[in-house]
Formats: structure tokens, sequence, C-alpha cells
């Protein structure tokens, strides 16, 4: 083989070998997703702190009011306390409450403040983020309010959401037929019932914060928990695009090698072409 023949098949394997290494992704370190809420009705906002047990990368979320539910961060696996302080109050002020969180990877969790605030307590609820049926969407109901202790929640359609949910539970999903319903929120032992839009797409998963409201009533907030499996955490990318972006790397490094392959075989014909003419 020929120097410059030589020279190009080594540009090709080299280059060849820069894309077989660039379309192999580095392994992801394992994560979860929590997020934090204030569900007491009568406990007044919080500054809430996230950190390791170790009390490595603090974070701080000032004045969190009721009905305040934080979008999920990714952290790696690991265990890590909560802490919640009066508003305002010095970070070395004793929590007035606190607990852990264990994170595995895959997993996502919500550490909300529950209860009466004579006994209010941290409450660690397990998340399942997990796709639907084909076709359906996944409900629960986060069921937060005092003023109707326990209640029944059903859709226009009839579906069932909740049946006896009390105060400071929250009810395992239910998969339902998506659209835009009329949720029907009825108090067990009230006469009238309070009826709020809901807007849930198929392949989502949802939580329905049931409220007390500022006027003696009742509201409903539709939290978006998942859209499509994948969580979708504050400053994040959607988890589920991984695989997408991944297929379009190896794509382009498909064709990328393709145009070495030709560039080297074009430059071979070229100085063998050359060399007959010479001769």
């Amino acid at each position: 083989m020929s120097r410059t023949l030589r020279a190009s098949a080594l540009s090709a394997a080299a280059a060849l070998a820069f894309v077989a290494t660039a379309a192999v992704p580095a392994q992801a370190a394992a994560v979860g997703y929590v997020r934090l809420a204030h569900l007491s009705p009568d406990t007044p906002a919080v500054d809430v702190y996230l950190a390791g047990v170790d009390g490595s990368s603090p974070k701080k979320f000032p004045a969190v009011g009721y009905g305040v539910v934080s979008q999920y961060l990714p952290l790696s696996e690991g265990t890590y306390a909560v802490a919640m302080r009066g508003a305002g109050a010095a970070e070395s002020t004793p929590p007035v409450l606190s607990t852990q969180v264990t994170v595995s990877g895959g997993g996502a969790y919500t550490v909300a403040g529950v209860g009466r605030n004579a006994e209010l307590g941290l409450k660690v609820i397990g998340d399942d983020l997990g796709l639907p049926s084909a076709g359906k969407a996944k409900v629960r109901v986060v069921q937060a309010s005092v003023k109707a202790p326990v209640i029944d929640v059903t859709t226009s359609s009839g579906a069932t959401i909740a049946s006896g949910a009390a105060f400071a539970t929250t009810t395992p999903y239910q998969e339902v037929n998506p659209g835009a319903w009329k949720l029907k929120l009825q108090p067990q032992g009230a006469t009238t019932a309070t009826e709020v839009a809901a807007d849930c797409a198929a392949g989502g998963v949802y939580s329905v914060l049931v409220l007390d409201d500022a006027s003696g009533g009742l509201k409903v907030e539709v939290r978006t928990d998942a859209k499509g499996g994948a969580v979708v955490p504050a400053g994040g990318v959607d988890t589920g695009a991984g695989g997408t972006a991944h297929n379009r790397t190896l794509l382009i490094s498909a064709q990328v090698a393709l145009a070495v392959l030709l560039t080297a075989g074009m430059g071979a014909w070229l100085v063998r072409r050359r060399r007959r003419v010479v001769v």
C-alpha cells in the first residue's frame, strides 16, 4: 500500500474511532426527584431547607405558603434532610419540623407539611410517575382541606377518583379517561357539592389538590406530575427525550462516518488514477 493510501486509511480509521466514541453517551449518575409542599391550612408560611444529611449542598425555599407545591428537583441517590422554619427565621434557629427522605434512582417523592398546625407533621409521599394504560390518564387526590374533612371526588363522566378521602391523606392513583372534565367534590355529610374544571391529557399523571379557599369554600388545583412518563424538573430537560436524543446522535455519527469513508475512498481513487496517467 502506498504512503498516500496508508494515510487515507489511517485518517478514516481515526475518524471512525472518534465517531464511535462520541456516539456512546457517558453513563449518567442515577437520580431521583423530590418536590416540597405546604398542605397545612392553618400554618403560616415557612422557609424550607433541603440538604444532604451531612449538610452539603443546602437549598432554601423561602416563605412557602399553604397550597404551594414546588417542581421536582433532580437529586443523586442518597438520603437528604428536610427542615422547616418560620418564614424569615435565622438558619441557626432550630427547625419547627424535620425529616429525611431517601432518594433512589428513578424514584419520585413529595415531602409535605400536612395536618393542622397543632399536630403538624412532615410526610414523605411516594409518587408513581409510571405511564398509564394507552389512551388513559392517571389521577390521584391530595386532600388538604380541613373544612371538608372527608370528601368524595368524581368526574363529570361518573368515574370515581376518590371515595372517603380524609384530611391530610393522599389517595392511590386511578386511571381515568382523559379530557376536560368537571370534577365534583362532595364533602361527606354535606348537601351541596363543589364543581371545578380539570383538564387531564392522555398519558399524563396528575395530582388533584383539594384546598380551603379564603372565602370559606373549597378550591382545586391540578398539578402535572409527569407527561408521557417523563418528569420535567425545575430548570431541567424532559428525561423522556434521552432515547430520541441518543438515536439522533447515532444517526449524525453514522452520516459523518459515511462521509469520512467516501472522502477517503475518493482520495485513494484519485491517487491511483493520477499514477496511471503519469505512467
